[in-house]
């Protein structure tokens, strides 16, 4: 009896380590293969899998090579910050795919394909990251479904046009305390000139405005978490750039102890935020909620069985709103001023339209209004083009969890399709043969005309397109032209030569990896 009894166990066990033993092998090795030769038949070229790492070696060693260049302001920064990528196009053509490890990514750069991926977004949803990767920021960026959709509802009240018109008080102020200590650090020069990193200031200026617009608190309050949340963005990177595997974010690694450690007093950090608002509301005083807490507190009290938030998910939504608002304003503002250091006659232009539309005393005790602000369209041409040839996001992806049929080829269970924003940006096929050049005028009549063929809708996302278009798109547009406004009336400014072009990912965003260096002249 107990021999049967051995024998039944040892078979048990045996049927286990096979059934495991063979789950492995056709993650890392069966399925990749299978996928790859579907992938073939349906037109697709690319690099042969390679076991476990696929590209990522090769990517990062092309990276470390390009990232050890500087670069001209005219070249394409792709050429720095996403060498692989470019280089897999220009060699196997836009129909091409890449491999992330065991896990192929279909570049997606037709228009129209582009705009179904947007568009359609139950059929490609958001891919599910490394559970690490989360630590960072979640929120609305990263749900799906119905979850997606409840905090999209919730959350729309606080972006309304309405709403960010209560908020250029609040830009005004931040942005003219900056401005202010530019102008302090210029009169302090004989020659009324001086030297200036400006992307700091930037950050701090973004950091100081998401603060007050989300908290209704000072940047002071503030500090901390953006301190944690840009060490967490480098170490993102890091794990971004390794192989996921199942059950390796439970070894206790450096990194992944200091992610953690760094997520812990975020979560506490943010948490005494909250915490003191609600202490306040219990002691009677008078409390607006028209900043971001206060809507997303009192979506969290609702008695709705489907309207209201979890306190991790009022967290969540607040660090990234922190970590999305600050960084995508402050990289548009950083490469719109070396650009219009770089072409005077764009900068000269965007001034004199500030000066027609607002008048010569726009620093003044009454802010700017955002009627004006939103009739300055030269400003909007010059920011449009800057995120052409910078978007902040170089790549989206998402997940193909079925079987999608798109166009004239069928995408199979199982892979990601990559949509190369920085890629597509600048397709001659799509721009025209000035493609690569700083032309804001190609934007005359608006987004729909500036591209050879009119109402090509997907090949223009810098803050993605269709129902999961950025929420913030137009905060970061209006505080942009806000600081700009008050910037362009009070200095003109030009490269120093210690500039050093070097577009970077360091971060998540794209960023100038040494920072600004712009000669700043008092007007």
């Amino acid at each position: 009896m107990e021999t049967g009894s051995y024998s039944i166990i040892s078979a048990v066990v045996a049927v286990a380590v096979t059934a495991s033993l063979w789950r492995v092998m056709n993650w890392l090795w069966v399925r990749p293969k299978r996928l790859e030769r579907y992938l073939r038949s349906q037109g697709f070229d690319g690099r042969p899998y390679r076991f476990l790492k696929g590209d990522m070696k090769e990517a990062l060693e092309m990276l470390k090579e390009a990232k050890s260049r500087q670069l001209d302001i005219s070249d394409d920064a792709a050429l720095r910050v996403f060498p692989f990528p470019r280089h897999t196009v220009k060699t196997y053509g836009k129909k091409s795919f890449t491999w992330f490890g065991p896990v192929p990514r279909v570049n997606i750069m037709n228009p129209e394909h582009i705009k179904e991926v947007l568009t359609k977004i139950d059929d490609y949803p958001k891919s599910r990251p490394n559970p690490l990767l989360r630590l960072l920021a979640t929120g609305i960026a990263s749900y799906n479904g119905e979850k997606w959709a409840r905090h999209r509802r919730i959350l729309n009240p606080a972006f309304h046009q309405e709403k960010l018109k209560l908020m250029v008080p609040v830009f005004y102020g931040s942005c003219k305390e900056i401005v202010d200590e530019w102008e302090r650090a210029v009169k302090s020069n004989e020659t009324d000139s001086c030297e200036l990193d400006v992307w700091p200031c930037l950050q701090s200026m973004t950091c100081d405005v998401i603060s007050r617009t989300a908290f209704g608190s000072s940047y002071k309050e503030g500090t901390r978490i953006f301190e944690l949340l840009r060490e967490m963005t480098f170490l993102v990177m890091q794990i971004a750039r390794q192989v996921y595997i199942p059950g390796w974010r439970f070894v206790p690694t450096k990194l992944n102890t200091r992610m953690k450690q760094a997520h812990k007093e975020i979560q506490e950090a943010t948490q005494e935020i909250i915490n003191k608002r609600e202490k306040a509301m219990r002691m009677g005083e008078v409390v607006s909620n028209n900043d971001l807490l206060g809507l997303l507190m009192e979506s969290n009290n609702s008695s709705g069985k489907n309207g209201n938030m979890t306190l991790e998910d009022v967290i969540e939504e607040c660090k990234l709103f922190y970590f999305a608002g600050q960084e995508t304003t402050s990289t548009v503002l950083v490469w719109t001023m070396i650009l219009l250091s770089k072409y005077p006659v764009w900068q000269e232009r965007a001034r004199q339209e500030v000066l027609h539309v607002f008048g010569t005393d726009i620093v003044s005790a009454t802010p700017l209004d955002s009627s004006g602000l939103s009739q300055l369209k030269t400003m909007t041409m010059i920011l449009h083009e800057v995120m052409r040839l910078y978007p902040p996001i170089m790549q989206l992806t998402r997940a193909i969890e079925r079987e999608t049929k798109m166009g004239d080829f069928v995408l199979p269970t199982g892979i990601q399709v990559a949509l190369p924003t920085i890629l597509v940006h600048k397709d001659p096929e799509i721009w025209g043969s000035d493609a690569g050049e700083f032309n804001p005028e190609r934007f005359v009549d608006g987004i729909s005309k500036a591209t050879k063929n009119p109402n090509q809708q997907g090949a223009y996302f810098p803050f993605g397109w269709g129902p999961r278009i950025c929420i913030g798109q137009n905060f970061a547009l209006m505080e942009a032209k806000m600081a700009l406004a008050i910037i362009l009336k009070r200095f003109s400014f030009e490269l120093a030569p210690s500039y050093a072009h070097a577009p970077s990912t360091e971060a998540p965003i794209l960023q100038p990896q040494f920072g600004a260096r712009l000669i700043l002249h008092k007007l």
